[in-house]
């Protein structure tokens, strides 16, 4: 009798994600010379190539000894949206099926990709529906570098274009997660990105927003230079401690001390500060002269958040009124400080509500499944919705 082997294949390794030193590491590995490294490098991120089969530079027998051992993997789409407005969104599924979103944010000729650093978020930011899904896990920089690829392949932007051509033409890291606390894994994907002889993204279309882990923004700055935006959203720190409670850990002087010593921030670099507008609670014009004094000194400008609601929200977005004021103060004050126009709410893709398509799919589909399984156990001819009676007696 002959006995079957239950052994599983070795699981291959993903190249995406890999960076330079590691893709060489690979392709040595297999017994190949380093020149493969720059085709493979090329192949993946400059023509969008997912195939060995397609890489038309590498011989036939070298394709196939490389798909024995390889992969050129991305996140799946669980689903894909178009708002009203152009905004598209992606629930991206990994591996281990959990799952991140991902935005494009439409200008006129151009856009940007907001990017997920993590699987939920640990902050906890009450105005921020996204903070209010547990921290799952951190993503790898495959699954970071992965959403911008998905992106291009959704906007058919292979093999990359040129500048002026470009729909997707920055990158923001505001999606799901802070990304300086997964640094590792954020700092290795945008070396990625801006790797010039693949998707060469511009250092300086590429913007981190963080909520102030204060000892990560010096490294991020010198290792990376990208720029910077903070989620700021208050101006004393007892409120800062509500809204961002990680102001708690790194309050306001030592956040604001971060800031002043960022590298390579000045005018034409500056930082921006995030600020969500909250009816009553961060919107008076006693807020925006304090503001002003908070910042003094600093290259900065602001981004007005309108707050984008959602199901059972503790805030309301402060009136028009309130923001012009706002505005009024922050221009005459010297500062660039426009209000946000909203995107995607049709979608619950705006800022603050990365959450609720996946969370509502979910709930979805478990009330799906739980709908078979009382009309599987329903006796026939029963009402499937009929109470068991033993179970009310």
């Amino acid at each position: 009798m002959t006995e079957t082997s239950t052994t599983p294949a070795p699981e291959k390794i993903n190249l995406v994600g890999l960076s330079r030193e590691e893709l060489a590491a690979a392709v040595a590995a297999v017994g190949e010379k380093p020149f493969r490294t720059k085709q493979l490098w090329h192949w993946i991120y400059h023509q969008g190539a997912t195939d060995f089969a397609r890489m038309t530079t590498l011989a036939r027998p070298l394709q196939a000894k490389l798909a024995e051992v390889f992969e050129v993997r991305k996140p799946a789409v669980s689903r894909e949206q178009t708002s009203e407005d152009r905004t598209r969104k992606w629930l991206m599924k990994f591996a281990d099926g959990n799952e991140a979103e991902t935005v494009y944010i439409p200008e006129d000729d151009r856009g940007a990709v907001c990017i997920s650093s993590q699987v939920g978020c640990t902050l906890t930011c009450t105005f921020c529906h996204t903070g209010t899904q547990k921290l799952v896990r951190n993503l790898t920089s495959a699954e970071i570098v992965g959403q911008f690829m998905v992106a291009r392949d959704s906007y058919g932007e292979w093999p990359t274009p040129k500048d002026g051509g470009r729909l997707i033409s920055n990158i923001v890291m505001m999606g799901m997660g802070e990304p300086l606390f997964n640094y590792d894994n954020v700092s290795r994907a945008l070396k990625i990105i801006m790797d010039g002889e693949g998707i060469a993204l511009s250092k300086r279309r590429i913007t981190l927003s963080t909520s102030g882990v204060v000892p990560m923004m010096e490294r991020c700055g010198e290792d990376l230079g990208v720029n910077l935006a903070v989620s700021l959203h208050a101006v004393t720190d007892e409120l800062r401690d509500v809204l961002v409670p990680i102001n708690r850990k790194y309050p306001l002087k030592e956040l604001i001390r971060a800031c002043r010593d960022y590298p390579g921030a000045n005018n034409a670099r500056r930082i921006t500060f995030e600020y969500v507008m909250l009816k009553g609670v961060n919107d008076s014009e006693a807020d925006a002269r304090q503001l002003l004094r908070l910042i003094k000194g600093i290259p900065a400008k602001f981004n007005l958040i309108p707050f984008n609601a959602w199901p059972g929200a503790p805030y309301e977005c402060s009136t028009p009124e309130a923001m012009d004021k706002f505005v009024k103060i922050l221009n005459d004050g010297g500062f660039s400080s426009p209000i946000r126009q909203p995107r995607g709410r049709d979608i619950m893709a705006a800022c603050g509500q990365l959450k609720s398509a996946s969370e509502r799919a979910r709930e979805q589909e478990r009330l799906k499944r739980m709908a078979a399984r009382v009309e599987a156990l329903a006796p026939a001819g029963a009402d499937a919705r009929a109470p068991n009676a033993a179970g009310n007696a």
